[in-house]
């Protein structure tokens, strides 16, 4: 007999309101920048080198040059795909978790560690850190639904900006004002950290991810942007009906992307960007290794109160900022332009990099650094909408990552003859040579 309409009211479950379930998205949102800002929160990491140089480690420029600071690239390197598919298939937080657990025992080691081998261990807790930023970066994404995409990705990018620029602000006011030592620096750094991985146990743990739990059954508490097709134009399995099982290993999702791969490959503005992420991307990152010991060579002061580490990162990260944000308005036919435009910035790049190597002047060498950080941030959102605007969400993901490892493979290799003591061993300044090589390679 069929229901009356009261009747199947009745039975039928309640529908959560669409205000209720926005407000529920925004605070989602909320929480997880409120974690990306707290977690950049570390106001002694712009004076790391000059504490390890410093009375209180007492380490030598060579061991912190070539034998601890090396140690970054080659875990980096070793963490990297594993953290990537890890983040996937665990669904984001606990990577997050375990990115915080990263970030307190490098600071750990930092205030206890005694020998050249605790500090290498800091590196590779540190290199564990970064390579678990890609959670934050995806996370958000898996909370709101697509038509929400540019907002919140703007919003958890300002958080960690406006979290680097305020922590660095705040070490620069407590060492020059407040003379504050670099070891409290640290402590202070520590609570902020532990209080950040507090915040992840609060943070929800999305139904879905893009790889490997994609056909996540769906339930009534899930909001649409977990619901809905992942990409969109691909037809999703019904729930309890499962596909017929491929016919051959061709036939399989892995296979039909690696053939999109490939033709994506034969793309020349693809291949244009993709290579100036690989060849930059490793170039800029070795300069932001090393700059603290190329500031501690050209501005050896024992007095803490005259290092300006902490407002040179505050500078460049709010100019790397400004100038991320205007790439956005930037109208330009990419098509015929492109290399001119990647020629003069590169070009830009290397001048800078060139005078941080020649000057003795700190102020000229905090200042090319801020421009050389600028530069960069112009151009990366350009590459990604660039690289990205072609793509599916699975290759954008795939060729992102396959750039990403590339850069860390020469960044790596570059290292291992110019820097590390096993190589070369060379001093930071002519390393410099080295690294405006690869910035123009």
């Amino acid at each position: 007999m069929a229901l009356s309409g009261p009747e199947v009211e009745k039975r039928m479950p309640a529908e959560p309101r669409p205000g209720r379930k926005l407000q529920s998205w925004w605070s989602l949102v909320f929480c997880l920048c409120f974690y990306g800002f707290m977690a950049q929160m570390r106001p002694g990491e712009s004076f790391i080198t000059p504490y390890l140089l410093g009375p209180e480690k007492n380490f030598t420029q060579t061991q912190v040059t070539n034998e601890i600071t090396p140690v970054l690239s080659y875990s980096y390197l070793a963490v990297l795909v594993p953290t990537f598919l890890l983040t996937d298939y665990l669904r984001y937080k606990p990577v997050l978790q375990l990115q915080g657990l990263s970030y307190v025992s490098v600071w750990l080691l930092l205030l206890f560690g005694t020998s050249v081998l605790h500090m290498q261990f800091m590196e590779f807790f540190f290199s564990i850190a970064v390579a678990a930023r890609i959670a934050y970066s995806s996370y958000i994404f898996s909370l709101v639904p697509p038509a929400c995409y540019q907002r919140v990705a703007g919003y958890s990018r300002a958080s960690v900006l406006l979290g680097v620029f305020t922590s660095s602000v705040l070490g620069q006011l407590l060492v020059t004002m407040a003379t504050v030592p670099f070891s409290m620096l640290n402590y202070i750094s520590l609570a902020f950290l532990t209080f950040s991985l507090v915040l992840t146990l609060f943070l929800k743990r999305p139904k879905r991810s893009l790889f490997f739990n994609r056909g996540a059954p769906a339930c009534a508490e899930a909001s649409p942007s977990e619901l809905g097709p992942m990409n969109p134009g691909q037809a999703q399995p019904t729930a309890g009906k499962p596909g017929r099982p491929p016919a051959s290993w061709r036939d399989s999702a892995l296979a039909h992307v690696l053939r999109e791969l490939g033709h994506t490959a034969r793309l020349p503005q693809l291949r244009l960007w993709s290579l100036w992420w690989v060849f930059n991307s490793a170039g800029y990152y070795l300069i932001v290794y090393y700059v603290h010991i190329l500031w501690n060579v050209v501005n050896p002061t024992t007095d803490s109160t005259r290092v300006y580490n902490g407002g040179a990162d505050a500078a460049s990260t709010l100019l790397g900022a400004i100038t991320s944000f205007a790439a956005g308005f930037v109208k330009i036919r990419w098509v015929p332009w492109a290399k001119l435009v990647i020629a003069v910035v590169t070009a830009l790049q290397a001048g800078l990099v060139f005078l941080m190597y020649k000057t003795s002047n700190i102020w000229l060498c905090y200042s090319a650094f801020a421009l050389f950080r600028g530069s960069y941030q112009f151009l990366v959102p350009i590459a990604t909408f660039q690289i990205a605007s072609s793509l599916s969400q699975e290759l954008r993901a795939l060729v992102f990552g396959v750039n990403t490892f590339l850069a860390t493979v020469l960044k790596t290799v570059i290292t291992l003859v110019v820097s590390d003591k096993r190589g070369l061993g060379l001093p930071v300044h002519s390393q410099g040579c080295h690294n405006k090589i690869s910035q123009t390679g």
